[in-house]
C-alpha cells in the first residue's frame, strides 16, 4: 500500500514538473481551444458540419490505409475480415462526405457517448490530481459535470437536437477544457522557477 502511494506521489511530481516546464505550451493550447470553442457555440450548425465533415475524412483516410495495409499483408492470417473492415470505412467516409447530413443522429450519439466517457474520466482525474493543484481542480471537476449533463440534455431531445447538437456540445466541450487549460498553465507558471539571466 505504502509503495502504490509513493508511486502515486511520483505520477503526481511528474505532472507537476512537466505542467511547470511547459505551461506556455499549454496556455497556448487552452487559449486556441477557448476561441474555437465559442466559435462553434456561435455558429453550431456550422460546427456539426464541420465535424461530420472531418469523420468523414478520417474514416475514408483510414479506410485507404487499411485497404492498401491488407494488400501487402494478404498471406497474412484474417485477410477477409481485414479487406471488410477496410472497405466499410472507405464506403462510410464516402457517404460522411458526399451526404454530410445524413450521419448526424448517429454522430450525435456516439458524441454523447463520448462526452459521457470524458466527464466521468475528468472527474475521476480531477480526483486523483486535487491534492497537486489545489482548488483548481475543481474546475476539471465542473467541466466533467457539464459534461454529463449536456450529454444527458442532448440525449433526451433527440432526434430534433441533432442538427446543432454536435456542434454546440463540442463547442462547450472545448470552452471549459481550454479555459480549464490556461488556469492550470498560469497556476503552473506561478510555481515555475524563473528563468536563468543571460550574461
Amino acid at each position: 500500500m505504502a509503495t502504490d502511494q509513493s508511486r502515486l506521489r511520483d505520477v503526481q511530481a511528474a505532472v507537476a514538473a512537466s505542467l511547470r516546464l511547459h505551461w506556455r505550451a499549454f496556455l497556448i493550447e487552452g487559449i486556441v481551444l477557448l476561441i474555437l470553442g465559442i466559435f462553434a457555440i456561435l455558429i453550431p450548425n456550422v460546427a456539426t458540419l464541420a465535424v461530420e465533415v472531418f469523420v468523414g475524412w478520417v474514416l475514408l483516410l483510414s479506410g485507404v490505409v487499411g485497404l492498401i495495409s491488407t494488400f501487402r499483408m494478404r498471406a497474412a492470417p484474417g485477410f477477409g475480415w481485414s479487406l471488410l473492415s477496410a472497405v466499410i470505412a472507405i464506403a462510410a467516409g464516402v457517404v460522411l462526405l458526399a451526404w454530410p447530413l445524413s450521419g448526424v443522429l448517429s454522430l450525435t450519439l456516439i458524441l454523447t457517448a463520448f462526452l459521457t466517457i470524458e466527464g466521468v474520466a475528468s472527474i475521476m482525474i480531477a480526483l486523483s490530481h486535487r491534492h497537486g493543484f489545489s482548488a483548481r481542480w475543481a474546475l476539471l471537476v465542473v467541466s466533467g459535470l457539464i459534461d454529463l449533463i449536456l450529454a444527458g440534455l442532448i440525449f433526451l431531445g433527440l432526434p430534433s437536437t441533432a442538427a446543432w447538437a454536435i456542434g454546440l456540445l463540442v463547442g462547450i466541450n472545448m470552452v471549459f477544457g481550454g479555459s480549464t487549460l490556461i488556469s492550470m498553465a498560469l497556476q503552473a507558471r506561478s510555481l515555475a522557477p524563473p528563468a536563468p539571466r543571460s550574461a
